[in-house]
């Protein structure tokens, strides 16, 4: 039998695959029935869906490393190299991509993880009652959630994609595209069905950690594919909202807000106490369910490159880690976000980091400065790792896919949308609350929200918000899109890197000299001039020029945020190896 084989290779992909899932004892020999009948045998299958992600140039190597760059607040930190990343970075992709133009790429890694995932789901519909078994519920909606990822990110990276609800068969080997519309009913409708049998955070065994589909994620992420669902995007034809079977664009909104007032009001969730605290535990691989972090791809100690490519850039095996050489600092914020910020903001020295671990001398290594034009984002630092990274090519740390955050500032969006103004003023309070002092809340949260007095100020408010709050994340692509606003704010960042490079405008008084000693722990930077109005340097401290924007007074780099106009390719290409094995029925659009 055709799919009892499939099973049981799945099975026994789980029990050798590099992933943390690998305790589910199984045979290939097993029948569906015996599988999908048996909790901890299904188990092991669910858990199976999850190993695509950690696969070499899957999540792991090439879709979490590149997706999401470049925006308004991020950029691939060498966009004006010339080669195949950069031009993943700065909407230039190819079909023929070195990089990505392999069998074993994102692409098909996705499609292996929905194949088991549709596996896992038939079985459990089949067998394993999953109406009045728990623990059979639990697993399925597992099975339909992690498939929504899968697809959710195809989406994201490639819009219109085929279509697999069923295990494939002889017959639908080869599809061609299905339009994203039908692909997000499908996922909405799947996802309500999901968050009725998932339980809540810690309500279960398995959801005692995030690594663990739980209610409140499911219905975060409803509520994201909503928005994104009732947004913008480009399809053949050009710019448009999406158009929905059985949704009104304001249903989508109503969905939305329902499904992230669910979860606020669940109180399963909450904010980390400070924004620090949150980056510090994620460092620390808490991954403890309950808190701000909703859900993670996870990845075991020997897997996974988040602080691989964006940590804080180290030179060499140093003190915090035996890595390798140059780890980190492949992208980072652009340089205009550090004075976006409110100075008050607590937010900005976790996000944007001016200086990389220089040479390591007998193994010890000290922060130095690097330029105006290179940051990194702070939010993944080796320095706050509780383990001691010795792995090559991996780092272990998880990919945090969703957290409480989000919900927060998506009700407020929702809301704002539906005419309840108040309401989104109170959930972007309680972002801005966490995100300053107490001493500010009455300036900075209050007075400055209760200003918004127009749907229009508060939407715009809400947009700014959520780049204070997600730069480095890798959110952002995909909300600009949505917004419609995705060209036209990343021209305004262009503005604002010569703005920045001249000293003009609201850049106008940033310094144009750093002083710098190294403190009394013989590693970190003690840094006098970052702020407006610090010209007086402390005496005897070291001088450092902060204008060079690089080749060519800046021209160069601040022109490669990107070649072509991003909302003439806001999706990547399919690329080659994948088309020419689709007999024909896969082709390009948006002009590849």
């Amino acid at each position: 039998m055709k799919t009892k084989y499939i099973t049981g290779i799945i099975l026994a992909t789980v029990l050798t695959a590099c992933n943390d899932f690998l305790e589910a004892p199984t045979k290939s020999s097993l029948d569906e029935s015996v599988i999908y009948s048996t909790p901890g045998l299904a188990r092991g299958a669910v858990d199976g869906i999850k190993v695509p992600f950690a696969e070499t140039n899957s999540y792991r190597g090439r879709f979490l490393p590149w997706y999401g760059m470049n925006t308004d607040s991020e950029w691939y930190n060498t966009s004006q190299t010339v080669g195949d990343n950069s031009d993943l970075a700065v909407y230039n992709s190819k079909p023929n991509n070195t990089n990505m133009n392999t069998e074993n790429n994102a692409w098909a890694m996705m499609y292996a993880g929905i194949e088991r995932a549709n596996l896992c789901i038939r079985g459990i519909r089949t067998y394993g009652s999953p109406e009045t078994n728990p623990a059979m519920g639990e697993l399925l909606a597992e099975s339909l959630t992690l498939r929504a990822v899968y697809y959710a990110d195809l989406l994201k990276a490639w819009g219109d994609v085929p279509a697999r609800f069923e295990p494939i068969t002889a017959e639908t080997m080869y599809l061609g595209k299905a339009s994203r519309d039908i692909i997000y009913k499908q996922l909405l409708d799947d996802l309500d069905e999901a968050a009725e049998l998932a339980p809540w955070p810690n309500e279960s065994a398995t959801t005692a950690t995030v690594e663990y589909v739980n209610k409140a994620f499911v219905k975060g992420f409803r509520a994201r594919l909503a928005l994104v669902a009732a947004g913008y995007s480009q399809y053949p034809e050009g710019i448009r909202r999406g158009e929905i079977p059985g949704y009104t664009t304001q249903e989508l909104y109503q969905l939305a807000l329902n499904e992230s007032e669910d979860v606020i009001e669940s109180g399963k969730a909450q904010l980390e106490s400070s924004f620090e605290t949150l980056w510090r535990k994620y460092n620390e691989d808490n991954v403890a369910a309950g808190g701000e972090s909703l859900w993670e791809i996870p990845f075991a100690d020997g897997r996974g490159r988040m602080l691989f490519t964006f940590a804080v850039r180290h030179n060499s095996n140093d003190q915090h880690h035996a890595n390798g050489a140059n780890r980190g600092g492949v992208a980072g914020p652009l340089p205009h976000v550090f004075y976006d910020f409110d100075e008050k903001d607590t937010r900005r020295d976790v996000t944007c980091v001016p200086y990389r671990y220089g040479n390591a001398v007998s193994g010890w290594a000290q922060q130095e400065l690097v330029d105006l034009n290179t940051w990194y984002f702070g939010k993944y630092r080796y320095e706050w790792m509780n383990r001691f990274v010795t792995s090559t090519n991996d780092d272990g740390v998880n990919k945090m896919y969703m957290r409480y955050a989000e919900v927060l500032l998506m009700a407020a969006e929702a809301a704002n949308e539906l005419g309840n103004q108040g309401a989104a003023k109170n959930y972007l309070k309680q972002i801005r609350r966490r995100a300053f002092p107490s001493s500010e809340h009455a300036v900075k949260v209050d007075a400055y929200v209760d200003a918004l007095n127009s749907k229009e100020s508060l939407f715009n408010a809400i947009v700014d918000e959520h780049k204070f709050e997600f730069t480095g994340e890798f959110e952002r692509k995909q909300a600009l899109i949505r917004w419609n606003l995705l060209g036209s704010k990343m021209e305004e960042a262009k503005t604002k890197m010569f703005a920045l490079r001249d000293r003009t405008g609201s850049y106008a008084t940033v310094p144009t000299s750093l002083y710098f000693q190294i403190a009394a722990d013989n590693e970190s930077l003690q840094i006098y001039g970052l702020n407006r109005g610090e010209t007086t340097p402390p005496a005897g401290w070291t001088e450092k020029t902060w204008t060079n924007m690089g080749t060519g007074n800046g021209e160069v780099k601040i022109n490669s945020l990107f070649t072509n106009h991003p909302d003439t390719k806001q999706f990547w290409p399919i690329w080659q190896i994948f088309l020419d094995g689709s007999n024909g029925k896969l082709t390009n659009d948006y002009g590849y």
